[in-house]
């Protein structure tokens, strides 16, 4: 699944390290680029896991898929995305990686940037076509995703390339998940984008209420709705202090 580590068995040569003699072995009769284990893990997917530009390049010019998946739904350019590498990333962009998949429950390279903070991928895969509104059934929106993970720089990128404020995982929207996080920074970012503070999740709650009494997130909360700061100890309901009337 895309929250979980893809399954890897190695499928090139051990004695390389960080495959040195790749484009030996590569040269070899009978050698395929797109040899794969019984997940379908192939060399590039190996590569862009461990950040090696000069493999991938390699692999690249020797004919491999850029966008081979393995059975879980893994992609090379998801692999890019885990090991933050941009330089992996951009060398499959330049050769016909996809951005955008056709399976909602595939794992997203996107998703997967954003879960990691590597805004740098991020932006690349956003400029290069992603959809910052993609959402993923189990995952939700990359907004939603960013919020959770606290990464306000993934999350600044998507709103600026046209993210969708409000939409999250189900009825819990970005500003749920920042405020539940406590991420003051994210839940400023959000309202500057018109994040809606009438929002309610699955328990039918708006954001303020699942805010901390007297904390950032609240303050901010109250002040965009116009509102003086809550005291930090609930008060009892206004009928105690009501005198009974005689009619």
């Amino acid at each position: 699944s895309a929250d979980e580590s893809p399954r890897q068995e190695t499928v090139l040569p051990e004695s390389a390290d960080k495959y040195p003699g790749l484009a030996a072995v590569l040269s070899e009769p009978g050698y395929s680029a797109n040899i794969v284990t019984i997940d379908h893990v192939t060399p590039l997917h190996e590569a862009c896991l461990s950040g090696h530009v000069a493999s991938v390049r390699l692999l690249i010019n020797a004919g491999a898929n850029v966008n081979a998946a393995t059975i879980d739904g893994v992609t090379p350019l998801y692999n890019s995305c885990a090991s933050g590498s941009v330089g992996c990333m951009e060398l499959l962009l330049q050769n016909g990686a996809h951005t955008r998949s056709p399976h909602t429950h595939y794992p997203s390279a996107l998703h997967e940037a954003c879960k990691r903070g590597n805004s740098q991928c991020v932006e690349s895969l956003l400029a290069n076509g992603a959809d910052p509104n993609y959402e993923v059934s189990h995952l939700g929106s990359p907004l939603y995703v960013s919020c959770l993970y606290q990464h306000t720089a993934c999350s600044k990128i998507l709103l600026h390339r046209g993210a969708n404020v409000n939409v999250g995982r189900g009825g819990d929207s970005p500003l749920h998940a920042a405020v539940r996080q406590g991420s003051a920074d994210q839940v400023s970012e959000l309202l500057d984008y018109g994040a809606d503070i009438n929002l309610r999740d699955g328990n039918s709650q708006r954001p303020v209420e699942l805010a901390p009494l007297g904390g950032k997130t609240q303050q901010l909360l109250l002040a965009f709705e116009g509102i003086p700061a809550l005291p930090t100890k609930p008060q009892p309901p206004l009928k105690q202090y009501m005198e009974p009337v005689d009619f």
